[in-house]
């Protein structure tokens, strides 16, 4: 099973649109604002739907779950590859919506649950950590075909109707999963303890400290890097004018090679960062202090980042993009573990979706703001709000250190 978890990953990140998001938004003649207008309704879809669909997937059926999200993302893409009206991208952003609250979570626990029937839960951030890694190798191979893919079409947006093939062969191997991965509730509960579930996770994630830390932790470190980390993009669109190499070519080539190289890079790195996570818990003596150092880190390339984009050295900006990218995939491993920790068996995927809930919430407030603040005052605001947040978090942490791992 730890091959088709892998396999999952792999074609799940074929996003092939992903190094050119904003770009394909500024193609299609959308401000800033806009963009954080329709980044904030995909994660405000998402932050409603995503409990549900965690305990619906708990109750109903993970695969099944899995399938609908495969499907929401396939209808989004088609809608994206075609349309350029502002209203309709809307449409676009709430299937994909679908796609990330049906997905987020329900994965998790069912690679949690196998490792449960293998005795092996002990393995957890190791494991969970390979078959990310396994993402972001399909994350380094996409980066590399986008960029053909724009070199051959000369647009952005037709790259995302390349991604529905292998959407469709990943739909095919998540319905073929064991059913033994449901969960032991599958299939015994009524909407009602659907809803109770639901409401119970959610009671448990606001009073229950550990819970609750653990969601202001993500909302602070995952939740600002959502947004933040797609404006190397506009950046690198910046510096092609400066290489002669790149400068010279048509279209969006230059910017197209440029950017495929550098996601190809973010991908390496989330490759190191996803198999050596547990190996930094291990040596920081548990995941609450490697956290710890993970956040001053955090906090140091915000602050680099301001006077890197007020003086416009962008090579050192994308510099620190990638180190954000690092430690962003650092953390993940160690974070899903932390909550898994805390999480009663039967209600993983409910925990571990509210989880994503709060960084889709956390990006839903910071996408519009960080929008119109790049739109009056230019980039360097970005270092700004991610030194702001941190600081914030590091405060809370001090006071409050939830005891976990």
């Amino acid at each position: 099973m730890l091959e088709r978890f892998s396999l999952y990953g792999f074609l799940k990140n074929q996003k092939y649109y992903e190094p050119f998001l904003l770009l394909v938004f500024l193609e299609k003649g959308l401000s800033f604002f806009q963009i954080g207008l329709l980044i904030a309704f995909r994660e405000l879809a998402v932050t409603i739907m995503e409990v549900p669909s965690g305990a619906l997937a708990d109750s109903h059926g993970r695969r099944l779950c899995m399938a609908g999200s495969m499907a929401g993302y396939i209808v989004s893409f088609v809608v994206f590859g075609f349309s350029s009206s502002f209203f309709l991208l809307f449409t676009a952003m709430f299937f994909f919506a679908i796609g990330d609250a049906f997905r987020t979570g329900t994965h998790k626990a069912m690679i949690f649950k196998w490792l449960e029937n293998q005795g092996r839960l002990n393995e957890k951030t190791r494991v969970y950590g390979v078959t990310r890694s396994w993402s972001k190798m399909g994350t380094a191979l996409s980066s590399i075909i986008a960029a053909a893919l724009v070199w051959r079409t000369g647009t952005f947006s037709s790259v995302f109707l390349f991604c529905i093939p292998p959407y469709l062969i990943n739909l095919i191997n998540l319905l073929s999963y064991p059913k033994d991965l449901e969960g032991k509730d599958h299939g015994r509960k009524s909407l009602r303890d659907t809803v109770s579930m639901m409401k119970t996770s959610v009671v448990d994630a606001v009073k229950f400290r550990p819970l609750r830390n653990l969601m202001l932790e993500t909302m602070g470190f995952q939740g600002i890097h959502k947004v933040t980390g797609d404006y190397i993009q506009p950046i690198l669109k910046t510096m092609v004018v400066s290489i002669p190499l790149l400068a010279g070519l048509q279209g969006d080539r230059g910017s197209a090679s440029l950017a495929g190289g550098v996601y190809f890079l973010l991908a390496l790195l989330g490759i190191f960062g996803s198999r050596f996570s547990h190996r930094l818990v291990t040596a920081s003596g548990g995941a609450s202090k490697s956290a710890s150092v993970l956040w001053w880190t955090d906090l140091l390339c915000y602050s680099l980042l301001i006077p890197m984009l007020l003086l416009k050295w962008y090579i050192g900006a994308v510099s620190v993009f990638l180190v954000l990218e690092l430690i962003q995939n650092l953390w993940r491993p160690m974070q899903v573990s932390r909550f898994d920790h805390v999480s009663p068996g039967n209600r993983r995927a409910t925990v571990l979706s509210i989880e994503s809930q709060a960084k889709s919430f956390s990006a839903m407030i910071y996408a519009p703001v960080l929008g119109l603040l790049v739109d009056v005052s230019g980039l360097w605001v970005l270092g700004v709000a991610g030194a702001t947040v941190a600081i914030a978090v590091m405060i809370m942490r001090n006071r409050s250190v939830p005891e976990i791992l």
